[in-house]
């Protein structure tokens, strides 16, 4: 294929949230008008959700679905993005196992995204093989699209080095010519990662701060209106700091002007609200319920559109079988092609060899 292929993806664990979607939903949309690439695929990636849930499966099903409707409310079009579940195409699997090969257990410990994300779980010594191999799972999945772009979190590059490491092992071994994928990194480095609504550094369903993309109106409103703001900002009349203010990071990242006209007219801009604060005189529950009223109408229509398909589960279901079949097709040939390179298409080499029909 002479343009680009772009795969990326979300292990489902349970619904996507804000954070989700400043960190990678609103770049694939993007992407998936990109004229530069000819495919776009998104994995679910519900073996590697396994890895660490394996005991609660139930989880991981209902959370495929969820994601799915996720996807289809932020607006990923399965007519340019093609949506599959990586456990329905088991040739992913079987080049995982020709790729367990081409690396070694102490290459994989020392890669600091899979110690990070040890320590995280607190598995420590009893890390479950699964888990452990996941960086070279997804280096198969990767490559069995031929994937050439994967856009990711900059804390992500060690995982992408990997899989790179296991391409070129890979083609040098068996004279393949498979692709070195590249990283896509965010063009808006602030939002690379949105906040939690307490001004953790995480938005993480574990710590319950989270907005999720499908919560109802009186939900949202509670969320921001609880959310951390300046701790030193005890009286409106006190100067207050922007920086690190987590009410004025989400404003950075989902206001407009056009905003202040609507909700705040005595504001031209944001600048204009973030002078007044730092001065004095504005209190953090005007600026809550402004920002409520900035996240609930770029919430409204996704909600809509979730209530769409949530009536219709049929469709979705049709989105995943016919991605997932579609993707199946795509990874079946370059399965296919590893093969040969590695001279173990034994029946179609004897059929050539023999002449058997």
């Amino acid at each position: 294929m002479s343009g680009k292929i772009m795969l990326t993806g979300d292990r489902p664990t349970g619904r996507l949230h804000i954070g989700h979607y400043v960190g990678s939903l609103k770049q694939r949309l993007e992407l998936q008008d990109d004229p530069e690439f000819d495919k776009v695929f998104v994995m679910l990636a519900d073996i590697q959700a396994l890895t660490d849930n394996f005991d609660d499966p139930e989880k991981v099903r209902d959370s495929v679905f969820q994601c799915a409707l996720d996807y289809l409310s932020v607006g990923i079009d399965p007519k340019k993005t093609t949506i599959l579940i990586q456990s329905e195409i088991p040739e992913l699997h079987e080049l995982t196992m020709f790729f367990m090969n081409m690396v070694t257990v102490a290459r994989v410990q020392r890669n600091p995204t899979v110690k990070n994300e040890i320590k995280l779980r607190g598995f420590e010594a009893n890390v479950p093989v699964g888990f452990f191999t996941y960086p070279i799972s997804q280096a198969s999945d990767i490559t069995g699209f031929n994937a050439t772009t994967v856009p990711v979190g900059e804390d992500q590059e060690p995982m992408l080095e990997q899989c790179r490491e296991i391409v070129r092992k890979f083609n040098a071994t068996y004279g393949a010519e498979l692709n070195e994928p590249e990283i896509y990194l965010p063009k808006n480095k602030s939002a690379l990662r949105l906040p939690g609504t307490d001004g953790q550094a995480k938005m993480s369903k574990s710590l319950g701060n989270t907005i999720y993309l499908s919560d109802p109106e009186d939900v949202l409103q509670k969320k921001v209106m609880s959310m951390y703001t300046d701790p030193q900002h005890l009286k409106v009349s006190d100067p207050g700091h922007v920086e690190g203010n987590t009410v004025f990071t989400y404003l950075d990242v989902f206001c407009k002007d056009e905003d202040f006209q609507k909700f705040m007219p005595e504001y031209k801009n944001l600048d204009e609200l973030k002078d007044h604060y730092r001065r004095g005189g504005l209190g953090d529950v005007k600026i809550k319920k402004f920002l409520f009223q900035v996240m609930n109408q770029f919430l409204t229509p996704i909600r809509e559109k979730r209530a769409y398909y949530e009536a219709r589960p049929e469709l979705v279901v049709q989105v995943l079988e016919e991605g997932t079949a579609e993707a199946r097709a795509e990874v079946q040939k370059v399965l296919q092609y590893c093969k040969h390179c590695m001279k173990i298409d034994y029946f179609e080499a004897w059929d050539e060899k023999y002449g058997r029909k």
